[in-house]
């Protein structure tokens, strides 16, 4: 093979940019909610490396730390609404994911969030905006916070849904009517993209009444803490997620003049992520540079087969 043809298939082959079109992937993980607090956010508040709680301890022990770094990344990616069909019981907290088993642990003394029946307003701290659809689930009367989690613990119908509520500070906020229930409960949130098949989820643990329920210790659960917006910027560094470094929405805010991160508001509402444009303009990107490819090809076999005829 002529040196020229060498090069010229070595531009082709080994390209950067060629590689990166068509490998490029959607940014992911977006969210967790934040009152009543996830496990997930609540053993991150703890701190990663040495959380104080013995079931975060526990769930560390497991899945290790590097969850609790990627808190807002439990999701599937191709839910579709199917979350039902797709997430098996008993790992409803992890949304299957290995990652984050360690949120699936049976047990009854999760940190956890007092509540009481009635109105209540929600907070789920987002890194993107998406728009979407919030349902919340509450387990039935009779629940056991020490055996694993499945479908039929939740009530059929969400108590609480919102559809592209209006995002502000770094937060969605909607309210709800949580049902009337006593002792520790669990809520269970799913977050629907409607501009692409994704879906968050969340495992928030709750007690009503005032009361603490233990663990099989005997012990009373903690009080379960979110963590800040300065606590959560400080690990952002050690997360997996491409959403996280500065604690910026992916494609939508960018930072301020000083470099802090711009809030999350209704202006960034947006089809970030997964939508249907982000395959297209990676395939559109490859196929630009597959053409001009090509041409750098043809000329340099045209220039090759001149060299020959003069020789």
């Amino acid at each position: 093979m002529p040196i020229r043809r060498k090069v010229a298939f070595a531009i082709v082959v080994g390209s950067p940019l060629v590689f990166t079109a068509l490998t490029a992937t959607p940014a992911n993980a977006h969210g967790s909610l934040r009152n009543p607090v996830s496990r997930v956010l609540a053993c991150y508040q703890e701190g990663p490396e040495h959380p104080m709680s013995a079931a975060c301890q526990a769930a560390v022990q497991v899945g290790g730390t590097q969850a609790l770094y990627d808190w807002n990344g439990v999701r599937i990616g191709d839910a579709g609404g199917r979350s039902k069909q797709i997430i098996p019981d008993g790992k409803l907290c992890s949304a299957g994911a290995d990652e984050f088993k360690g949120l699936d642990l049976a047990r009854a003394d999760w940190p956890a969030t007092p509540m009481n029946s009635g109105s209540f307003t929600f907070s789920y701290r987002a890194t993107a905006a998406h728009k979407g659809t919030f349902a919340l689930y509450i387990t039935k009367d009779g629940y056991d916070p020490g055996k694993p989690l499945k479908w039929s613990d939740l009530e059929s119908q969400p108590f609480a849904t919102a559809t592209n509520p209006p995002p502000a500070n770094g937060s969605y906020t909607f309210s709800g009517k949580v049902p009337q229930r006593t002792g520790h409960h669990l809520i269970y949130s799913i977050w629907q993209r409607s501009d692409s098949p994704e879906a968050f989820y969340t495992c928030s643990d709750v007690v009503f009444g005032g009361g603490r329920q233990g663990g099989g210790t005997g012990s009373p659960a903690p009080t379960a803490s979110a963590p800040s917006d300065s606590q959560l910027a400080a690990g952002a560094a050690r997360s997996s997620m491409k959403d996280m470094p500065g604690m910026r929405p992916a494609a939508v805010n960018q930072p301020g003049p000083d470099g802090s991160a711009a809030p999350l508001n209704a202006k960034s509402l947006a089809e970030t992520g997964g939508s249907g444009s982000t395959v297209p303009l990676a395939i559109g990107g490859a196929a630009v540079i597959a053409v001009g490819s090509a041409i750098l090809m043809t000329s340099a076999r045209r220039r090759a087969s001149a060299g020959g005829r003069r020789r």
